[in-house]
């Protein structure tokens, strides 16, 4: 069944010289490749469509008005981009989606235009959107609402992939598995041409994932060139090989990441042991009693969400970020080298209302659960970089909010760059060069006119100096 609009939507579809954000999301996420059948459900000007068709990718489009005739079949992905903010009736617009819905033997992914577009749009009221100057429509969805709709009408668990972009997995399998690719670190392989290399990179996976693969975990060829060695034989270049503390290192590591999985699958929905991807199967196997304890331990972990005391000691307690008396902010270089409890935290946040794509560092509440992911695009360029956009997820309330500040005369800006990293960054040196010349030339002395553009440099010409990149020095006089 072809869904048919019947109001005049064609001037909502613009064209694209290069992939929307969804489709960017869709193929950084590994939900697009050039193994799926995909169909883009809605296609408009089929910008999408020839822009993956330029990555090998199997894709056709049909839309209602500039590709009516093309066929509509089943496929592995369909893509429902920004089209359900275009249907006015909401009854089409349920339908709109449950076709898609049949439509996707492995993922729908569905994105809209959000609330925070609405200085955007002119329009007046009509219906549960805006009947715009050009006669067309518009619904802006929040980003829970958008994954609660999309959960509702499918009847499945969803996960937001970043703000106004929703998964619903036909599988659950397939959920866990993009789950457990944004949590848990991808196996790296060291490259391997014969069998002294392909040894050398056993036992480097063997150091940092804390336990030996399984064959069908490793390279093709890899495994081809280790298949004349016995078992037995392998154990022993492995145990005489491998440097015992980082392969304990590993073990806890692979542990705590474990764990983070299983309590954010928890969060967005438990499946059996049989459902979880193969090495998260091996990892509790290798490093927990049973999957029961696995799960108890993760349990536990994300009850400790709710403890104000225990998230502030997590907060004091990490050796990175910089913490303050209200939030913990940290780099996204540094991340994941958070407790994992405040890892959890994160990822929570952006599993429930999603994780924009641009940003540059995270900023943890230590009461009332909120995150902020913060967008500072000149951070490594800047000496004091400019802020160009926060979206905060309230975990209390799934509400959202989003500010830009790229209109800004006055924006707020960083200081002290090197707090936010991990001690260990490469560019924690240069930076703490520079705020040490800073605290010398009394360039902190009134902390509270700093914060902004204008206020910071206005203490510059007090201070008679000024910024050459990373360098302070000193004003030219008249």
């Amino acid at each position: 069944m072809q869904q048919s609009w019947n109001s005049d939507r064609r001037r909502t579809a613009i064209g694209r010289s290069s992939l929307s954000v969804p489709a960017r999301q869709a193929l950084a996420d590994r939900q697009l490749n050039a193994d799926r059948t995909i169909l883009d459900y809605g296609c408009g000007r089929g910008g999408d469509v020839a822009s993956l068709q330029r990555l090998d990718c199997k894709i056709t489009g049909w839309d209602p008005h500039y590709s009516s005739s093309a066929p509509v079949a089943p496929s592995d992905v369909v893509l429902l981009t920004y089209v359900l903010n275009v249907i006015e009736d909401p009854v089409e617009r349920r339908q709109t989606l449950k076709e898609a819905w049949r439509l996707a033997t492995s993922v729908l992914i569905v994105s809209a235009r959000l609330t925070w577009e609405r200085s955007k749009v002119r329009g007046q009221e009509y219906g549960d959107g805006l009947l715009t100057s050009r006669q067309t429509f518009q619904h802006l969805f929040s980003p829970d609402e958008l994954r609660i709709y999309v959960e509702e009408v499918t009847g499945t668990r969803c996960i937001s992939a970043a703000p106004g972009i929703v998964y619903a997995f036909k599988d659950d399998s397939a959920r866990l598995g993009y789950l457990a690719h944004r949590i848990v670190p991808d196996a790296e392989w060291l490259a391997s041409a014969d069998t002294t290399s392909a040894i050398a990179s056993l036992v480097d996976y063997v150091e940092r994932r804390g336990r030996p693969p399984r064959v069908d975990e490793m390279p093709r060829p890899m495994a081809e060139q280790l298949a004349h060695l016995k078992p037995g034989e392998l154990k022993r270049l492995i145990r005489d090989s491998a440097d015992a503390e980082k392969v304990s290192e590993g073990a806890k590591r692979t542990t705590l990441n474990t764990l983070l999985f299983l309590a954010v699958e928890l969060f967005n929905g438990r499946g059996p042991f049989s459902s979880l991807p193969l090495g998260v199967q091996l990892d509790v196997r290798s490093f927990f009693t049973s999957y029961k304890e696995a799960c108890q331990r993760s349990d536990r972990l994300l009850l400790k969400l709710r403890d104000d005391t225990y998230i502030r000691g997590a907060m004091n307690a990490s050796a990175v970020g910089k913490i303050t008396p209200t939030a913990l902010y940290v780099h996204r270089r540094a991340i994941d080298r958070m407790p994992t409890v405040l890892r959890l935290y994160e990822h929570c946040a952006s599993v429930a209302a999603g994780r924009p794509q641009e940003w540059t560092i995270a900023k943890l509440k230590h009461q009332g659960r909120a995150v902020s992911w913060l967008d500072y695009p000149e951070f490594d360029k800047d000496p004091h970089p400019r802020i160009t956009s926060s979206y905060l997820v309230d975990l209390k309330t799934l509400e959202t909010s989003h500010m830009s500040y790229a209109n800004s005369a006055n924006r707020p800006l960083l200081h002290r760059k090197h707090e936010f990293l991990a001690p260990d960054d490469p560019d924690v040196l240069r930076y703490r060069r520079l705020t040490e010349s800073e605290l010398r030339a009394g360039l902190y002395e009134n902390p509270h006119l700093i914060g902004t553009e204008n206020g910071w440099e206005a203490e510059l010409i007090r201070c008679g100096r000024m910024l050459r990149g990373h360098r302070l020095v000193r004003r030219p006089e008249g």
